[in-house]
């Protein structure tokens, strides 16, 4: 059923060189469809093509691009376009997180999460979101996170980045309600994947949370079940997702409970 789901369709995966990116590309491509891919780094990108081609006989599509580069962006989502003349989804996948305490976060980190997390997810949203209106079928699918609806300490700009997904999410479903284009927020806690090469350079958060990390595969497999189905929010682990509405529900409660646990970065 998911093969002929998929089967066909073009979908941008940004951060697709490593990670749940890189998964998500193989995946989608295991089931038909052909993955767009999109990163910085072209020799990854052009390893991840040719692990497609061997194992699945699939040709994907890889585009070296710095997201955080504005005319860059914009470049190559007209590229996409022009270039394919039907996309049918895109996965906003990229980010970047750098843990620290509020008083010692510099400008330029804060930039960047904002830049790459949030305006680059908004800015190709908006260049295709036409594109898709045009469309039978569209999915638009933002990869958020857990800190976006419970916050801890040294991820207060991080987790800001990601409530800025969550709300720009709920409110682009909405406004969508009366398109055929499926609108879905994944939610994650700590995956095992480079994100923590910037996150955490010392790995003492990944030492405190290793036996609880996600398996980026894991990860990639049950979001590529649901393209192109109605899938509100996909949230893993799922008892971090009962965590975080107990959270919502006694704040106060929970923050002097679980005070260790918020602080194990």
């Amino acid at each position: 059923m998911h093969k002929r789901r998929l089967e066909g369709k073009k979908i941008i995966i940004t951060g697709a060189s490593s990670g749940i990116g890189e998964r998500l590309s193989w995946h989608i491509a295991n089931q038909g469809g052909i993955p767009l891919m999109l990163a910085r780094s072209i020799d990854k990108l052009e390893a991840q093509q040719e692990l497609i081609h061997r194992e699945l006989d699939v040709m994907g599509f890889i585009y070296q691009v710095d997201l955080q580069q504005k005319q860059g962006l914009e470049y190559v989502f007209h590229q996409l376009v022009e270039e394919h003349g039907q996309i049918d989804g895109l996965i906003n996948n990229a980010g970047i997180g750098i843990f620290d305490y509020v008083k010692n976060m510099n400008l330029p980190d804060i930039e960047q999460m904002f830049q790459l997390n949030v305006y680059a997810l908004m800015h190709g949203t908006v260049k295709l979101l036409p594109h898709f209106m045009t469309q039978k079928e569209a999915h638009i699918v933002n990869v958020a996170s857990q800190a976006g609806k419970m916050a801890t300490p040294k991820s207060a700009v991080y987790a800001s980045t990601k409530h800025a997904v969550l709300g720009f999410t709920n409110a682009l479903r909405l406004e969508l309600v009366d398109y055929p284009i499926y609108v879905t927020a994944v939610n994650l806690g700590p995956v095992q994947t480079n994100f923590f090469t910037n996150a955490d350079p010392s790995g003492k958060y990944q030492q405190n949370v290793a036996r609880y990390m996600l398996d980026a595969d894991t990860v990639a497999r049950k979001v590529a079940a649901h393209l192109f189905t109605k899938k509100r929010e996909i949230n893993l682990p799922w008892w971090m997702e009962i965590g975080s509405k107990l959270y919502h529900l006694f704040p106060t409660g929970l923050e002097r409970l679980l005070k260790k646990q918020f602080n194990k970065k």
